[in-house]
């Protein structure tokens, strides 16, 4: 036996090594077919195939995050929009991942789109603005059911950014600034309202006796008088000619 015609033995012993021996990793799943028939998955680990008659598809579990495009979306109230979204799905089962479709992960991308478009358009603008969790809870569980004959798990699905047309910023910027001055108004109405009952409980309390308004105007007088100024004025109520007059008399 020639050296050369054992080198080429070599090779091909190593060559058929490597195509009958390979090994997966936890995460991994071999999807084996024999002659073009399936026969079942493997893996993890140390996986046998038969030479030219056994083949191997590799298929992962981990956890995919998909990156939805940005989809042009009218909403229910005629507002042109643009939302993205990121769907997070992994296989289940990977005998039907392969079997069942061609490329799961491209139809997976498809399916999101038109299901983010379709949902999405059914609504007013408000809606998607304020009840996100609503609306990625329903988008989940359309997505899943569609997928569930691939075996495709979607964990979840998170709508990510809202792009809204210039002009119906700028309208949302007008009606938040109105929101804004109205509660401000609501807050100075209602200091006056309070400050108003306040008045009228001091004046009750005053009016029950003639003499504490003296004393008030006293005590008024003294504060003023601690100040430095050339000028004091102050208001003499009504109340102390009226007591002079009936003291004369």
């Amino acid at each position: 036996m020639t050296l050369f015609t054992l080198a080429l033995l070599v090779f091909l012993l190593i060559s058929l090594l490597t195509y009958m021996v390979r090994i997966l990793n936890e995460y991994e799943r071999g999807v084996v077919f024999r002659l073009g028939r399936f026969v079942g998955v493997k893996g993890p680990g140390l996986v046998i195939l038969l030479p030219f008659i056994d083949t191997m598809q590799k298929v992962s579990l981990r956890l995919v995050a998909l990156d939805v495009p940005s989809q042009d979306v009218i909403t229910k109230d005629n507002v042109s929009i643009k939302v993205n979204a990121v769907v997070y799905f992994k296989v289940v089962h990977p005998d039907k991942a392969i079997l069942e479709i061609e490329d799961y992960f491209y139809a997976t991308s498809q399916i999101a789109q038109t299901t983010l478009r379709s949902v999405l358009g059914e609504v007013e603008l408000d809606e998607i603005l304020a009840n996100r969790e609503k609306l990625n809870l329903k988008l989940q569980g359309i997505i899943d059911k569609q997928t569930e004959n691939w075996g495709v798990k979607v964990v979840a699905v998170e709508i990510k950014h809202v792009d809204l047309p210039e002009e119906m910023r700028r309208a949302m910027a007008r009606q938040a600034e109105a929101e804004r001055e109205r509660r401000a108004k609501i807050i100075s109405a209602e200091g006056e309202y309070q400050a108003a009952q306040k008045l009228r409980e001091a004046a009750d309390i005053l009016a029950q006796n003639p003499i504490t308004i003296q004393l008030r105007y006293l005590q008024t007088l003294i504060e003023i008088s601690s100040e430095k100024t050339t000028t004091i004025a102050f208001p003499i109520p009504l109340e102390l000619f009226k007591l002079k007059q009936n003291e004369n008399k």
